[in-house]
């Protein structure tokens, strides 16, 4: 192997393999190619040929068809299949001009060919669109690098994104850490199911004393992070961990209180509201179910606003949907909220849900609706508690065909017992 450089060049551009078993025409081409400023090696064989071209420093190959051993057409097969990402553009030299023999070389990988012998004119128009290939192929290496790094990067600000959202979820499931609560002989169960690492909804109960609770199921406009943190908020004013002592305890400052020390539903809806759009100033809204129930009496004060109706689960089977809609807490700065009252019987169940239940949709799009929800809970009414719950978490996977919650399902079912 013999190697030329350009005569008075100031570098060589690409670097061209000829191969040939005829020392005079590798010489020929040879002599041409360095005039034009290009670095020559010369192969009198195709394994020599192809022993170089495992270096990946050859840019343009110029073979011959016919050699002893090893043929052309071998060799370009063989140094298509060599690893790496640097592409090698290889043209055929061949005294073959039929059709049938040019279909043959491009089908194992050549780029060009050219008949011999060669015009200079022609090889040097030749070398120049391979050139171009050549370029247009680096360059789009060079992207691909660069879109490599990138999803790299993205990649890790991804698992971070997600190990935050996963404590995150962690977090938001301790605000329904007790899935199951007592207070006397009544109980309190809970469903929270986010469609995705974190949700919107919550659910809970209070306990207010003087033999008084309060239940809560609030659905925080949108999706995703900003909803959660907003579930977040509403828990901590909630459950009296904040600073003003629970959002829903009033400190003797209500005169429509009848004696106790928190606000009624419909009082605690529009502090909420004005809280809302006055003092957060987000752009978010919830809607929500709160009730409050005298565990003696089994009196039952609730306001519904924008939140699917409250369900009562009658002890002889009966199903009554309560409330009597209402705008969502948020949303208008002067809104009102309506206060509905019933009483609930031994063996009642008092069912506060989110529209992530009704509005689930079957296979062809039709959503469950609180009718679809009324016989559902009808068919499984003699199961306990948290039973019906699992019961009703099997039948909307079984309505969307076993795939995910589209919305976040929750509620909270409350077990009268006293």
């Amino acid at each position: 192997m013999a190697e030329t450089g350009a005569h008075g060049a100031s570098a060589p551009v690409r670097h061209v393999l000829i191969v040939d078993d005829s020392r005079a025409q590798r010489r020929l081409v040879a002599l041409s190619l360095a005039r034009w400023g290009y670095r020559v090696s010369e192969a009198a064989t195709a394994s020599e040929a192809l022993a170089l071209c495992q270096g990946g420093d050859v840019d343009i190959v110029l073979s011959d068809w016919m050699m002893p051993g090893m043929s052309g057409l071998e060799l370009c097969r063989r140094i298509r299949a060599l690893p790496g990402e640097a592409y090698c553009y290889f043209i055929l030299l061949t005294s073959r001009s039929g059709t049938g023999e040019v279909v043959d070389g491009l089908d194992c990988g050549a780029d060009d060919y050219l008949v011999k012998p060669a015009a200079p004119d022609e090889l040097r128009a030749r070398l120049r669109a391979g050139e171009r290939v050549l370029s247009m192929q680096a360059e789009l290496v060079d992207k691909n690098q660069l879109l490599e790094r990138a999803f790299s990067e993205l990649r890790t600000i991804y698992e971070s994104l997600d190990r935050d959202l996963i404590e995150a979820r962690r977090l938001q499931q301790s605000f329904a850490r007790d899935r199951s609560r007592r207070f006397g002989r009544s109980t309190v169960t809970l469903l929270l199911r986010p469609s995705g690492h974190v949700g919107g909804d919550l659910a809970g109960s209070l306990d207010l004393g003087t033999g008084r609770i309060a239940l809560y199921s609030i659905d925080v406009s949108g999706h995703g992070v900003a909803s959660a943190l907003m579930t977040a908020r509403l828990a901590g004013l909630l459950s009296g961990l904040s600073t003003d002592g629970g959002v829903a305890r009033s400190d003797g400052a209500c005169r429509q209180c009848a004696g106790h020390d928190s606000w009624p539903p419909e009082i605690l809806a529009a502090r909420l509201n004005r809280m809302m759009i006055a003092d957060l100033g987000v752009e978010q809204y919830f809607t929500m179910a709160y009730a409050e129930i005298d565990l003696r009496s089994g009196a039952l004060a609730l306001v519904q606003a924008g939140h699917p109706h409250p369900v009562v689960l009658r002890a002889g089977g009966r199903v009554e949907l309560l409330g009597q809609g209402g705008l969502p807490v948020g949303l208008l700065p002067d809104a009102t909220f309506e206060r509905s009252e019933t009483r609930l019987l031994p063996g009642d169940r008092l069912f506060l849900l989110s529209d992530g239940v009704t509005e689930c949709p079957d296979l062809s799009g039709h959503e469950l609706g609180e009718a679809g929800l009324v016989r559902l809970l009808a068919e499984h009414a003699g199961l306990g508690s948290e039973e019906l719950m699992e019961a009703l978490v099997w039948a909307l996977h079984e309505r969307m065909g076993g795939g995910d919650f589209r919305d976040d399902v929750s509620g909270v079912l409350f077990d009268y017992r006293p």
